[in-house]
C-alpha cells in the first residue's frame, strides 16, 4: 500500500493529539472516526474530513481499514481488539492498554496470532535523549533508579474514578514507569505505598493522590518512583546509577555524570507524537516491525508494574510479577 487508511475509535483529548501529528503525514489517509459522545466524533470527523460514527461495529463494517487508534479510556477497551484483529486491521492502542492483565494478556495473544502490526502509546521513547540514555546504559551494571511524575489534578470526570482509571499511577505515571523499563530493564518485584492525603475534598474522588514504588529489576537492581498530583507545576525525571556513574532524563533533557565529566542534551525531537506515530505508519507499510519501540507485547509489562503495585499498596504486601 502507498497510504495507510487509518481509522479512530474515541475522539478525546489524546485522540485530537494523534489526529494533528498523523495529518501532517503524506503516508496517511484519515478516513473514520468513532465515539459514543455524537458531537465528539463529529468535531473529529469535520476537522480533518474524516466520516464520523457512533458505533464502533457499524464503522468497521462500511470503513476498509488499514490501521486503527484506539484511544479510548482504560475501561472501556471491551473487545476492540479483538474485532479489529479479526479484520486483519493494524493497532495502534493507547496507554494504559486495560486494568485486567488476564484480559490483556489474552489481547495480547490474538494480537500475536493475527500478525499484525501492534504499538502502544509510550510516546517518550522516542525521545532522541531517550534513545542516547538507554544506548549509553546498554553495558553498564545498574546499581539503583530513582524517577518522579509529580504533577497537578486532572479534571477529566472518569479520571478520579479507582474503578475507571486505575489511579494517576496507572492511566498517568504509567509513562515514568516505562521509561524506568525503557533504560534500566524489566522489573521482578514491586512494594508500594499509597494514600489519598490532601486532594479528598474533590467531588467523586477515590483515587490515590501520593504514591510510593520501591521495585526490584530482573538483574538485581534497585529502585523507587514517586507520583502525585497534589503540585502546582509538572515535573518528571528518571535517574539512572551505577558506579561513577549518573544518568538524568529530565523532562526530554538528559544529562551524564561520570567522575571526571558532566556532559547534556537537550533533545532534538521536535514534535514527539509526530515521530512516534510516524514510526508506526512506516512499520505497517514496509513490514519493518524494529521501527516500533513500544509494541503491545511490551508495553503489557509496564501496565503490569502498576496493577501489580495497586494490588501492593491494597494487600501491604510485595508483589512479584510474571506469577
Amino acid at each position: 500500500m502507498s497510504k495507510a487508511r487509518i481509522g479512530f475509535v474515541g475522539a478525546g483529548g489524546i485522540a485530537s493529539a494523534h489526529l494533528e501529528a498523523l495529518s501532517k503525514n503524506q503516508k496517511v489517509e484519515l478516513t473514520s472516526v468513532c465515539d459514543v459522545v455524537a458531537a465528539s466524533a463529529h468535531k473529529a470527523a469535520d476537522q480533518y474530513g474524516m466520516q464520523a460514527y457512533g458505533d464502533f461495529d457499524t464503522m468497521l463494517d462500511k470503513e476498509k481499514l488499514d490501521v486503527l487508534f484506539v484511544c479510548v479510556p482504560p475501561f472501556a477497551h471491551g473487545d476492540i481488539e479483538e474485532k479489529a484483529c479479526a479484520k486483519g486491521i493494524h493497532l495502534f492502542v493507547e496507554k494504559p492498554l486495560g486494568l485486567d492483565m488476564d484480559v490483556i494478556r489474552k489481547k495480547a495473544k490474538i494480537i500475536r496470532d493475527a500478525g499484525i502490526m501492534s504499538a502502544s502509546g509510550y510516546v517518550l521513547r522516542y525521545l532522541d535523549t531517550a534513545s542516547k540514555a538507554r544506548e549509553y546504559l546498554q553495558d553498564k551494571t545498574i546499581g539503583m533508579v530513582r524517577a518522579h511524575y509529580m504533577t497537578g489534578f486532572v479534571t477529566t470526570p472518569w479520571w478520579r474514578d479507582m474503578a475507571k482509571s486505575g489511579g494517576q499511577l496507572v492511566e498517568q505515571t504509567t509513562h515514568t514507569v516505562d521509561m524506568v523499563r525503557f533504560l534500566a530493564g524489566d522489573i521482578s518485584k514491586v512494594y508500594s505505598q499509597m494514600a489519598l492525603r490532601v486532594m479528598g475534598d474533590i467531588e467523586n474522588l477515590n483515587i490515590p493522590d501520593v504514591g510510593t514504588l520501591s521495585v526490584v529489576f530482573e538483574s538485581g537492581a534497585i529502585g523507587h518512583v514517586d507520583t502525585c498530583f497534589i503540585q502546582p507545576d509538572h515535573r518528571v525525571a528518571v535517574e539512572v546509577q551505577g558506579r561513577d556513574f549518573r544518568v538524568v532524563l529530565d523532562g526530554s533533557t538528559l544529562t551524564i555524570t561520570e567522575k571526571d565529566r558532566t556532559d547534556t542534551y537537550k533533545s532534538e525531537t521536535a514534535d514527539i507524537m509526530f515521530a512516534q506515530d510516524s514510526a508506526f505508519i512506516d512499520a505497517v507499510l514496509t513490514g519493518d516491525r524494529s521501527l516500533i519501540l513500544a509494541p503491545y507485547d511490551d508495553a503489557l509489562r509496564t501496565v503490569e508494574v502498576t496493577l501489580a503495585a495497586n494490588q501492593s499498596a491494597e494487600t501491604g504486601s510485595p508483589v512479584l510479577l510474571g506469577q
